[in-house]
């Protein structure tokens, strides 16, 4: 004969406290292991270094440039956009660079020489050159950067922490149809990738 007050199914006291502790155990190991993943990834990019770019597809490197259109994402938060390239009067063309600060701290995105901010050869902040990104020198065309001045003047302020800017770029190719590469290098107290961009002049 069954003496035991409990009814059948109740959790008895050390049960609850048993289950209780077990709740408690995994919501603990959940968290370790999320912090754990995150603290691994924080250091894993603090070993590249918080200026790599991290990208979904094409690296954004010499041998895999970015197409028009597409963005350059750093491990630290800033994302620069190169947009198409469309035809102007006279032979000329524009497109725009937008840059975007989701780090921490101020950027400035034209480096400190207005002067050496907007070049048509690197290195600079901002390099708009013919030929393809691969490529070390052309000789068969050329192109000129009309709006320089213009350009590197709202390139030289500061970005704050989540400021954008969009800076337009116009330059005139010696023929049209060229491959032209951009080149966005914002300057940095460590280390920042170089993003670049392949446009046609077309």
């Amino acid at each position: 004969m069954n003496t035991d007050p409990t009814p059948a199914g109740t959790t008895t006291g050390n049960e609850a406290r048993w289950l209780s502790g077990c709740a408690f155990a995994a919501i603990v190991i959940v968290a370790l292991l999320g912090y754990g993943a995150w603290a691994l990834d924080d250091l894993q990019k603090g070993m590249d270094g918080y200026g790599q770019m991290e990208q979904d597809g094409p690296s954004g490197t010499a041998y895999e440039p970015l197409s028009p259109g597409s963005t350059a994402r750093y491990e630290d938060g800033l994302t620069v956009t190169v947009s198409p390239p469309h035809a102007e009067s006279g032979g000329a063309y524009a497109f725009s660079v937008t840059y975007e600060n989701g780090t921490d701290d101020e950027l400035l995105p034209g480096g400190e020489l207005p002067e050496d901010s907007v070049l048509e050869y690197g290195p600079a902040p901002l390099v708009v050159r013919p030929g393809k990104a691969s490529d070390d020198y052309v000789s068969d065309y050329d192109l000129t950067v009309l709006n320089r001045e213009r350009t590197a003047s709202l390139l030289m302020p500061p970005l704050a922490e989540g400021e954008k800017r969009t800076v337009p770029v116009r330059f005139k190719p010696t023929r049209a149809g060229i491959p032209v590469t951009v080149e966005v290098a914002v300057p940095d107290a460590g280390y920042r990738e170089t993003a670049y961009f392949q446009l046609t002049a077309s």
